[in-house]
C-alpha cells in the first residue's frame, strides 16, 4: 500500500519571490498557453466550431481543476500527489495509447480516438464517483459535516473511490452521442476501444491496491498481504473486533490480518480479457461490428461475480445476498445476451443490407488499364466530412487493404493518391465552393475509389 507518492507545493520561490503555482497562478498561465495553441491547431483542422466542441469541456475541467480543486486538495504539505490517481491516469494513458493503435486498423484516425477517449474518461469518472458517493453517502454526508466539507470530500478524486459499474451508463451515453455527432458506427467503435478499456482497468485496480481499497477477506495463502494501520482491511477489521489489542494505550498498532489482495486479481482478470478481446478481433467475432464488444460485456460480469465473492468491502444490497456490484453484473450479463442477438442479425463487416455506398474500384495510372475492382465495407476507411470540417481520410495498415492505393477526388476534380498507412485532408462532394471549402454537415459518407497497384 502507498497511498501518497509525493506532495506537490502550491507556491514555489522564485528570486526571493513566493510565486503561486494553483488558483490565479503559473499553472493557470501554461493552461492558457496550451489552451491557445491546442485550439488553434485544431480549429486549422476541423474549425473553431468543431475546435470547441472537441476541447472546449476537458479545457473547462482542468481550468476549474487549477482555479479550485488543487486549493481544495491542500493537506498544509501542498497538493497530494495519490498512487490511486497516478494509476487512474497511468491507465487512461494506456487505453487511449492501445485504442489508438487499433483504431488505425480499424479505420479510425487518432484526433477521433483523443477526442472520444477524453470524452469518455471524463464522464466515466463522473458516472463512476456519483455510483461511489451514493453507495457510500454516510462518509460524505455524515451529521455535523459541514456542505463545504462535503463537497472537497466528493471532489477528492485522487484519495479513491470509484466504482467501475457506475461508469458505464455515463461512458456509454458520452459514446453515443460521439458516434451520433460523427455519423460514426458505435458498434464498431466499441469493438475498438473495448481492449482499450481493460487495459485501463488492469492498471486502475493496481491504484486500488496502492489505496487499500476494494480488498478481499482474511486467507492464509502464501500470497496473502496484510494492510497497515488506519487502511480500509485495518478499518473494517478494527470494527468488527478482528485485530486484538489495539485499545492499549501507548502500543505499536497492529497490522491488518492477511487478506487476499482481490485489487492483484482483478488487475490480472482485466489484462486476461484485454488480450482476450484484442485477439477475438482477429476471429470471426471479429466480422460483426458489436461481438467484440459483447464478449466483453459477457466476461467481465462473470468474473467480476466470482471476485465479489472474495471481496468483503460491499454489503448485500436491496434485501438480496448479492453485493451491488453483483446485481449489476446480472444486469450487465442481461444487456450481453440483447447484444448478441442483435448483432447475429447484422451482416458481416458491418455493411448494411444492399449495394455497398462506397465502391473501392480502379486508381491505376492514366494510360495503363485498371485492376479488378475490390469491394470492402465502407466503415473500414476513414472516409467521412466531419461537420463544419473539411474531410478526413485514411488508409488504414490493415493486411486486407495491402496492395491498394486509394484515389481521394474531391468535388473540384482535384486528385489526391493516398498509399496504404497514410493519411490524406481533403475538400468533399458537398456543393462547397472555393470560397466556402467545408462541409455543411448535410450527409454522412463519400464513396472513393481504389484497386490494386499497377505491376510492370
Amino acid at each position: 500500500m502507498l497511498s501518497t507518492l509525493f506532495h506537490i507545493p502550491l507556491r514555489i520561490a522564485v528570486g526571493g519571490l513566493s510565486v503561486p503555482l494553483a488558483g490565479w497562478g503559473m499553472l493557470l498561465v501554461v493552461w492558457g498557453i496550451v489552451a491557445a495553441v491546442t485550439l488553434a491547431r485544431t480549429a486549422a483542422a476541423i474549425g473553431w466550431r468543431g475546435a470547441f466542441e472537441t476541447l472546449g469541456l476537458p479545457l473547462a475541467l482542468a481550468a476549474a481543476a487549477i482555479l479550485w480543486l488543487l486549493p481544495m486538495l491542500d493537506d498544509g504539505q501542498g497538493v497530494p500527489v495519490r498512487g490511486y490517481g497516478a494509476m487512474l491516469l497511468a491507465a487512461a494513458a494506456a487505453g487511449t495509447w492501445l485504442s489508438i493503435v487499433r483504431g488505425r486498423r480499424m479505420g479510425f484516425d487518432a484526433d477521433t480516438i483523443l477526442a472520444l477517449g477524453m470524452e469518455v474518461f471524463l464522464w466515466g469518472i463522473v458516472g463512476a464517483r456519483l455510483f461511489y458517493v451514493i453507495e457510500y453517502h454516510g462518509q460524505f454526508f455524515a451529521p455535523g459535516r459541514s456542505w463545504w466539507e462535503s463537497l472537497r470530500a466528493v471532489l477528492n478524486l485522487a484519495a479513491g473511490g470509484l466504482v467501475v459499474f457506475g461508469s458505464l451508463p455515463t461512458a456509454a451515453i458520452a459514446a453515443w452521442r460521439f458516434a451520433s455527432r460523427r455519423g460514426l458506427s458505435l458498434p464498431r467503435l466499441a469493438d475498438c476501444i473495448a481492449p482499450g478499456l481493460l487495459l485501463g482497468l488492469a492498471l486502475g485496480r493496481i491504484g486500488c491496491f496502492l489505496n487499500g481499497c476494494c480488498y478481499g477477506g482474511p486467507c492464509d495463502l502464501p500470497w496473502a498481504v496484510r494492510f497497515p494501520p488506519e487502511s480500509p482491511p485495518w478499518l473494517d477489521q478494527a470494527a468488527r473486533g478482528l485485530l486484538p489489542g489495539i485499545g492499549a494505550v501507548g502500543g505499536t498498532l497492529p497490522w491488518s490480518l492477511p487478506v487476499h489482495p482481490a485489487q492483484l486479481y482483478a488487475a490480472i482478470d482485466a489484462a486476461i480479457l484485454a488480450v482476450l478481446a484484442s485477439w477475438a478481433s482477429a476471429t470471426p467475432l471479429g466480422r460483426r461490428d458489436g461481438q467484440v464488444f459483447a464478449l466483453v460485456l459477457t466476461l467481465h460480469p462473470i468474473s467480476r461475480m466470482l471476485l465479489e465473492a472474495i471481496r468483503v468491502d460491499e454489503p448485500p444490497a436491496l434485501g438480496t445476498p448479492l453485493s451491488i456490484s453483483q446485481l449489476v453484473s446480472l444486469v450487465l450479463l442481461a444487456l450481453a445476451a440483447t447484444l448478441w442477438w442483435w448483432t447475429s442479425r447484422q451482416p458481416p463487416g458491418g455493411q448494411p443490407p444492399g449495394p455497398l455506398p462506397s465502391r473501392l474500384a480502379t486508381a491505376g495510372h492514366s494510360g495503363e488499364s485498371s485492376a479488378t475492382p475490390r469491394s470492402l465495407p465502407p466503415d473500414a476507411l476513414t472516409i467521412r466530412c466531419r461537420e463544419h470540417g473539411p474531410l478526413v481520410v485514411e488508409m488504414p495498415a490493415d493486411p486486407r487493404f495491402a496492395g491498394l492505393v486509394l484515389r481521394v477526388t474531391d468535388h473540384l476534380g482535384q486528385a489526391f493518391p493516398l498509399p496504404v498507412g497514410k493519411r490524406a485532408v481533403a475538400l468533399c462532394r458537398c456543393g462547397q465552393t472555393r470560397s466556402r471549402p467545408f462541409c455543411d454537415g448535410s450527409h454522412k459518407a463519400c464513396g472513393f475509389e481504389a484497386a490494386d497497384q499497377p505491376r510492370g
